[in-house]
């Protein structure tokens, strides 16, 4: 791990909300819906092996974390409610998805567009 990366204070699972709340040692506050930490798997399934090789990730409008497992000192699995659960994110990675998040989510929803999906407002 980095010398320079910031680790978590605090981290809370909102299942009725879909959200998980991280708070940082810097001070920085994150609440994360579960559906766009899925779009933003780490994992190969979703970011692929290379450039241009992501998988947009659909029909996940619902999906839920059901578990969060530590991984050593520096990250954490989320365990999806649709099965998936090979990403690893990095308290750095958690970092910069709560950092970029807006930016993020725009990119997903406009990547959703464009490939003709038209994305259903959660139950």
């Amino acid at each position: 791990m980095a010398k320079n990366t910031v680790r978590p204070t605090d981290i809370k699972l909102h299942q009725k909300s879909r959200v998980l709340e991280l708070t940082f040692e810097d001070g920085a506050h994150y609440r994360l819906p579960c559906e766009f930490l899925r779009a933003y798997s780490p994992s190969a399934e979703v970011r692929g092996h290379g450039p241009g090789q992501e998988v947009l990730q659909v029909g996940i409008e619902n999906v839920n974390v059901t578990n969060i497992e530590p991984v050593g000192t520096y990250a954490v699995c989320l365990h999806f409610d649709d099965g998936h659960n090979t990403g690893i994110y990095s308290w750095e990675y958690l970092h910069h998805l709560g950092a970029h998040h807006e930016q993020l989510w725009n990119d997903y929803l406009a990547r959703l567009k464009q490939a003709g999906y038209t994305r259903h407002e959660p139950a």
